[in-house]
C-alpha cells in the first residue's frame, strides 16, 4: 500500500470514474486502473463497484481513512512551512450563504492584512452540503447552522439569529418594532417551502401554539426570498443573517416575539490535527464574528470575549 494508490481510489471515488479520474491526475487510465486493482489485491476487497462506481462498505472504510490521510499530509507541509517563514498555504472555508453576506468580505480582508500569504477558498453551499464535505476533508471547517447530529465534527458556536420580518413600506405591519405570533399568523408572509429546515422549524414552533402560517409564496432561496421582500412584493420571515447589508429603502424590520432563535456554529473534522494556517483563519474568523456581529440586527454573538492580559 502507498500514498499513489490511496490517492487514485479517492480520485475514482470523486469522479465516478476511471477515465474522469484519470484526467484529474494527469495519467492515463490504465495506470489509475492499475493502481486501485493493487490496493485492492493487498486488501484482499473489492473497493469500488465497477458497475455503480460507488465504494463498497469496503471502499468507503479506506476511503475515510484516507482522505484523513490527505489532509495530514497536506497539513505537515502548511506547517512545516508557517514555521520556517509566513503563516501560509490553503484554507478551505464552507459557508452558508446567508452569513456569508456580510461576514465573507471582512473575513477575507483580515485574513489578507494578518497573513498575505494564505491562500482561503470559500464555497457557498447548505449545511447538509457542507457538513459531509467537512467530514471528507475537502472542506477544513464550515460556518452552519447547528446543531449538526455527527459524531465526527466538533462544534463551536458563533451566535444566534432571531427570525425576522422585512416588511414593504405599504404594509399595515410597517414601522411595528415587535409583533406576536398571532399577529403573525394572521398575515400573509414569504416563507420557504414545506420541507426545507428553516420553514419546517417554524411551522413545528407555530404548531404547538396552535397557530398556522398563511403564505404569500413559498420561495426556495433564501437570498431570493429577500430580495422580494425588498422590492415590495410581500413580507417575508427570514433569519436575521440574510437581512443584513441590504441599502435603504421603503421598507421595515420587524422582530417576532415568541420564536426560537436559530444557532450558527463552527464546525471541524475532530479525527483530524488543524494545521498552523487553518488554526489562524479559526481564530480570524472568530474576531471578525465578534467585531462584525453585533452590528447585524437581530444577531446575538455566542463566542467568548477574546482574551486580555492583566497588567
Amino acid at each position: 500500500m502507498d500514498l499513489r494508490q490511496l490517492g487514485h481510489l479517492i480520485a475514482v471515488a470523486e469522479h465516478r470514474s476511471f477515465s474522469a479520474a484519470a484526467r484529474a491526475l494527469h495519467t492515463v487510465q490504465s495506470n489509475v486502473s492499475t493502481h486501485v486493482a493493487k490496493l485492492e489485491k493487498e486488501l484482499g476487497v473489492v473497493l469500488i463497484d465497477r458497475h455503480s462506481m460507488q465504494p463498497t462498505a469496503e471502499g468507503q472504510a479506506v476511503l475515510d481513512r484516507a482522505r484523513r490521510i490527505r489532509t495530514e499530509l497536506q497539513a505537515i507541509g502548511d506547517d512545516i512551512e508557517s514555521m520556517r517563514h509566513e503563516v501560509s498555504g490553503e484554507v478551505r472555508i464552507g459557508c452558508i450563504g446567508t452569513t456569508g453576506r456580510w461576514m465573507a468580505t471582512p473575513l477575507l480582508g483580515e485574513l489578507g492584512g494578518r497573513y498575505p500569504l494564505l491562500r482561503p477558498v470559500l464555497v457557498d453551499a447548505t449545511t447538509t452540503s457542507l457538513a459531509p464535505r467537512v467530514l471528507d476533508g475537502d472542506l477544513d471547517m464550515a460556518v452552519v447552522n447547528t446543531p449538526v447530529v455527527e459524531a465526527g465534527l466538533e462544534t463551536e458556536p458563533l451566535f444566534d439569529e432571531e427570525r425576522i420580518l422585512v416588511v414593504p413600506g405599504d404594509h399595515p405591519l410597517t414601522g411595528a418594532d415587535t409583533v406576536d405570533l398571532a399577529t403573525l399568523a394572521a398575515h400573509e408572509v414569504m416563507l420557504t417551502p414545506v420541507g426545507t429546515t428553516f420553514r419546517d422549524a417554524l411551522d413545528q414552533e407555530l404548531a404547538a401554539t396552535g397557530l398556522q402560517l398563511q403564505a404569500a409564496a413559498e420561495v426556495d432561496g433564501l437570498r431570493l426570498l429577500a430580495s422580494l421582500a425588498y422590492q415590495g412584493y410581500a413580507p417575508a420571515l427570514l433569519p436575521a443573517s440574510a437581512v443584513s447589508g441590504y441599502p435603504e429603502g421603503d421598507w421595515s424590520l420587524v422582530h417576532v416575539d415568541g420564536l426560537a432563535r436559530r444557532s450558527v456554529g463552527l464546525v471541524r473534522n475532530r479525527r483530524t490535527t488543524p494545521s498552523m494556517p487553518v488554526t489562524a483563519t479559526r481564530d480570524v474568523l472568530l474576531d471578525v464574528v465578534r467585531e462584525i456581529a453585533p452590528r447585524q440586527p437581530g444577531i446575538h454573538v455566542a463566542i467568548e470575549p477574546r482574551a486580555t492580559l492583566e497588567p
